[in-house]
């Protein structure tokens, strides 16, 4: 995964010590408490667990988003705000603007800010967040990661990168060149579309993840030509397949020469290496062999004009598109009940003071594993 998909860095977070001495007033409080301090610093350490599952991440998430909703629903039986939403302060990075943590006095912006992580962690997850994001008394600045545009690319980005593994398996079992040829389509579409998307975000935080975006779309068109290629020439259209392999040729030109920009070009995350890898490679090869064998063809059976214009590709995959799994955040935890909740006096505890909350504070970057492939069969992309 680290050598075919770019990754932006995982959000990195200050400790937090729920120590609410004089509020929480009972032992079952006090139990709440020291249970959050626990379940999120074993959340935090599945994110650098190499050995880490889907199973222990849902386990780990759902143990800590049980508990934290108990300071976001309302305990008390009426609409109002819970009373525990803004006691404690939270301080997180974002993935595209280095160390410096901005901080929010709110447990929504710690609900957001950690299933963020969890979504980056599964890639497949991110588009439940923006049902939240809007409950934020802060709204998100410009560049951040709970920002519109930020969250959107993120949800276009998984969708093209869970189409791709569709498409190394059609590839892998033969599927008609035609569905191939369209689910690529699509897959470039989605990688443009993200791209687009990030326009207008500042070019300092966002140009490698842009070149990223680029060089898949391109690199995705290069196979949508290919097969479209192939499908007309069993269709004895040699002339438009020839045409259609040369644009093919084009786009992957383009896409091994946007591959070197991406790998120049400075900004957080990792830098995957998709050229190097057998499943970009073979493309290249096989558009040559297959535009050599078309040239024969025409040149001995069809004798077709190769038209100037390239077809239009008007595909449309009629099935094999991927659909986000949904999300959705764990029942509140058995712990949190209105007697409990009314054991929490805020009359009794210090609160703390928002004047010396520090938003430009560094926080240390998360440090991930190196996850390695085994092997390359140049269609298996993760």
């Amino acid at each position: 995964m680290t050598h075919w998909f770019h990754r932006n860095p995982l959000k990195a977070t200050a400790p937090v010590s729920f120590n609410l001495y004089g509020v929480a007033s009972s032992p079952a409080a006090n139990k709440i408490c020291n249970d959050l301090r626990t379940t999120r610093a074993r959340l935090l350490d599945a994110f650098t667990d190499a050995t880490c599952t889907p199973e222990i991440m849902k386990k780990s998430s759902d143990e800590y988003f049980a508990l934290l909703q108990g300071f976001i629903l309302p305990l008390d039986g009426t609409t109002q705000e819970n009373k525990l939403r803004f006691i404690q302060n939270f301080k997180w990075t974002d993935s595209l603007q280095g160390n410096i943590a901005s901080a929010q006095q709110d447990a929504v912006f710690e609900l957001v800010s950690m299933a963020f992580n969890v979504a980056i962690w599964y890639t497949k997850f991110a588009s439940r967040l923006e049902t939240h994001i809007p409950r934020l008394i802060t709204p998100a600045e410009k560049g951040r990661d709970l920002e519109p545009r930020v969250i959107d690319t993120y949800i276009v980005q998984i969708q093209a990168e869970a189409q791709e593994v569709t498409i190394a398996r059609a590839i892998e079992l033969k599927h008609n060149a035609s569905l191939i040829a369209a689910l690529s389509f699509e897959t470039a579409n989605f990688y443009q579309k993200a791209d687009h998307t990030l326009n207008t975000l500042d070019p300092e935080c966002s140009s490698k993840w842009k070149k990223y975006l680029q060089l898949k779309q391109h690199f995705y068109m290069a196979y949508a030509h290919c097969y479209h290629g192939q499908t007309l020439l069993a269709g004895d259209k040699c002339g438009e397949a020839i045409r259609s392999l040369q644009e093919a040729e084009k786009f992957y030109s383009r896409a091994e020469a946007l591959c070197k920009e991406y790998r120049q070009t400075k900004g957080p995350g990792s830098t995957a290496k998709p050229s190097e890898q057998l499943f970009f490679k073979k493309l290249g090869t096989f558009i040559k062999n297959t535009l050599e064998k078309c040239q024969r063809e025409n040149g001995f059976i069809y004798f077709h004009k190769v038209p100037a214009e390239a077809p239009a590709l008007e595909l449309k995959a009629s099935y094999g598109l991927a659909e986000p799994t949904p999300f959705e955040l764990p029942p509140l935890s058995a712990q949190c009940t209105p007697e409990v909740y009314a054991t929490f006096d805020l009359t009794k505890g210090p609160k703390e003071d928002k004047a010396k909350v520090k938003h430009d504070e560094e926080i240390k970057p998360v440090k991930e594993p190196d996850l390695k492939p085994q092997k390359d069969t140049g269609c298996v992309v993760s």
